[in-house]
C-alpha cells in the first residue's frame, strides 16, 4: 500500500529524528556557479573534504553566455562565477562539465540527457528547477547553499519529508497542445501555492502518452504549483529514452536495473494525502497574462477579472476584459531547463518553416546543451530555421532569468518558453508571457500574439 514517492523516499532514510527532520540520503548533486561558493568556502572553513565526490557534477549554466563562448566572458560578475566553480571543482576532485566542453549545457538539460539521472534516485541541486529530474521516475528538489554543503560534506540531507499528491490526466492533447500547456493549466487550476508541502507524481493516460522532453517540462513546473518536486513513474519510455546514454548502466548492469526500475510503481491501493483528476479535452494552447505563472488563460481568453491582480495587470500594461491576440510581441525566448531540448526546437521549426521571422521581433532560439546542438545539426533543423530568418545561439540558462547578457529591455514584451515571469526576471522591466514553443513560434513569425493552431496547416 505504498505510493512510488513512499517507496524511493524510504529506501533512502538513514535515520529518522525523534520530533525532527528524516536524514535522507542522495545519490547525485548537481551544483552549478550560482548557489555552490558559499557550500565550498564552508568546506573549506571546516577542513572537510567531500564525502563521495562521484556522486556530484558542477556545471556552469546560469552565468554562461549565449555567443563567444570560446573567448572571456565579458561580465565580470559572470566570469568570476564560472572560474570560481571551475577552481573549486578541481580543488575538491568533482567532475566538471566546463563551458565550452561538449558536456556542458544546462544542469537540468545534461544530466538526464547524459543518463546521470536514473529512476529511484534521489537528486538535489541548489535550484528550484531540480523537480525536472523527476521525470526520469527520480525524487528530485532544490535545495538551499546550506544544504548543498551538507550533502558535499556527507552525502545526506535532513528533510521533513513531504505529503503526497496524485495528478491524473486522462483524454488526447488536442492539436497544438503541449506538455508546456498542460502544466500551464495545472498551475492557473491549483495556483502557484495550491501544491505547497505536497510531492506529486503525474499519472493518467495523457501522462503516459507524453515523450521524455514532455515529461521533462511538465516536471520542471512543479515547483510553479508550490510542489516540493514532481516526478512521474519510469515506463519503457523512460527505459528508451536511457538506454545507451553515456552514464546509465550497461549490459547485464541494464538489464538488472531495468528490472528493479519496473518496480517502481504506486501501488494499485495506494492512499495519497491529496487525488486531483483533469481532462486532456479542457487544455488549450495557454499564455500568461501576470506576474506569476499561475496567472494564466486559454490564448484566445480574455484577461479575467481578479482580486489583487491590479499591480501584475498594471506592470503587464494589461486590463482585465481585454484579450490579448493580436498584442506586438517584441522579443521571443525558446529554451531554457523547460523547453531548450530537441523536441522544443523541431516543435519552434514545424511552425516556421515556409515562413518568415517577423522584422520587429527579437527571437532568442537557445539549446539547452551542446548535445541539443549537435542534434540541430543532424537533423537539419538549423538549416530550416536559418532560412526563416533565426540564428542559433550556444548552450545556457540565456534570458530565462537576468544572470547573463541575455536581457529583455525594460516595457518590452516577450514570449518566452521559460519558466517564471516574475517582474524583471528576463531583466529590470522585462514584462513576460510564458508559452509553449508553439506558440512562441507563431509569435515570432506573425510578430504578435497568434493562436498556434492558426499555423499548423503547414507543419
Amino acid at each position: 500500500m505504498k505510493t512510488l514517492f513512499d517507496k524511493i523516499w524510504d529506501s533512502h532514510v538513514v535515520q529518522n529524528i525523534d520530533g525532527g527532520p528524516t536524514q535522507l540520503y542522495i545519490d547525485r548533486l548537481y551544483c552549478h556557479e550560482v548557489t555552490s561558493p558559499q557550500a565550498f568556502d564552508g568546506l573549506r572553513a571546516r577542513g572537510l573534504k567531500c564525502f563521495r565526490p562521484e556522486k556530484i557534477v558542477c556545471m556552469p549554466d546560469h552565468n554562461t553566455p549565449t555567443h563567444d563562448q570560446d573567448k572571456p566572458i565579458e561580465d565580470p560578475v559572470s566570469r568570476k562565477q564560472v572560474e570560481t566553480l571551475e577552481r573549486n571543482a578541481k580543488d575538491f576532485g568533482l567532475r566538471h562539465f566546463g563551458m565550452f566542453s561538449k558536456d556542458n549545457g544546462i544542469i537540468h538539460v545534461v544530466g538526464p540527457e547524459k543518463g546521470l539521472s536514473l529512476p529511484g534516485m534521489t537528486i538535489v541541486c541548489g535550484d528550484s528547477h531540480t523537480s525536472t529530474h523527476g521525470a526520469m521516475g527520480a525524487v528530485a528538489f532544490g535545495i538551499g547553499t546550506s544544504e548543498v554543503e551538507m550533502v558535499m560534506a556527507s552525502q545526506c540531507i535532513l528533510q521533513q519529508k513531504p505529503k503526497s499528491m496524485r495528478i491524473t490526466i486522462n483524454g488526447q492533447l488536442g492539436r497544438g497542445v503541449t506538455p508546456k500547456d498542460v502544466a500551464l493549466y495545472l498551475m492557473a487550476q491549483l495556483t502557484t501555492s495550491g501544491a505547497t508541502g505536497y510531492f506529486v507524481e503525474y499519472a493518467g493516460e495523457t501522462v503516459r502518452e507524453m515523450s521524455m522532453e514532455g515529461r521533462l517540462t511538465l516536471c520542471n513546473l512543479s515547483i510553479e504549483m508550490g510542489a516540493r518536486g514532481g516526478f512521474i513513474a519510469p515506463d519503457d519510455v523512460t527505459f528508451d529514452y536511457l538506454k545507451g546514454r553515456e552514464y546509465a548502466p550497461k549490459g547485464e548492469a541494464w538489464d538488472k536495473a531495468v528490472g528493479y526500475w519496473r518496480t517502481l510503481r504506486s501501488d494499485d491501493d495506494a492512499v495519497f494525502d491529496k487525488e486531483l483528476a483533469f481532462n486532456a479535452e479542457d487544455i488549450e494552447p495557454r499564455i500568461t497574462y501576470g506576474t506569476n505563472p499561475g496567472m494564466g488563460i486559454g490564448i484566445a481568453d480574455a484577461v479575467p477579472f481578479g482580486k489583487g491582480e491590479d499591480k501584475a495587470l498594471n506592470y503587464m500594461g494589461f486590463k482585465a476584459g481585454e484579450k490579448l491576440l493580436g498584442k506586438k510581441v517584441d522579443y521571443v525566448f525558446l529554451g531554457a531547463c523547460t523547453n531548450g531540448r530537441i523536441e522544443d526546437f523541431r516543435a519552434f521549426a514545424s511552425i516556421v518553416k515556409g515562413r518568415k521571422k517577423a522584422d520587429d521581433v527579437v527571437a532568442w532560439l537557445v539549446p539547452g546543451s551542446w548535445v541539443v546542438l549537435q542534434q540541430i545539426h543532424n537533423e537539419r533543423l538549423d538549416a530550416v530555421l536559418e532560412a526563416a530568418g533565426f540564428e542559433i545561439r550556444q548552450p545556457g540558462c540565456s534570458a530565462c532569468l537576468a544572470m547573463n547578457d541575455d536581457k529583455v529591455p525594460a516595457g518590452k514584451l516577450c514570449l518566452s518558453t521559460s519558466n517564471r515571469n516574475f517582474e524583471g526576471r528576463q531583466g529590470p522591466g522585462a514584462r513576460t508571457i510564458l508559452c509553449s514553443p508553439l506558440t512562441a513560434a507563431a509569435a515570432a513569425v506573425t510578430g504578435q500574439i497568434t493562436d498556434p493552431r492558426s499555423l499548423c496547416s503547414l507543419s
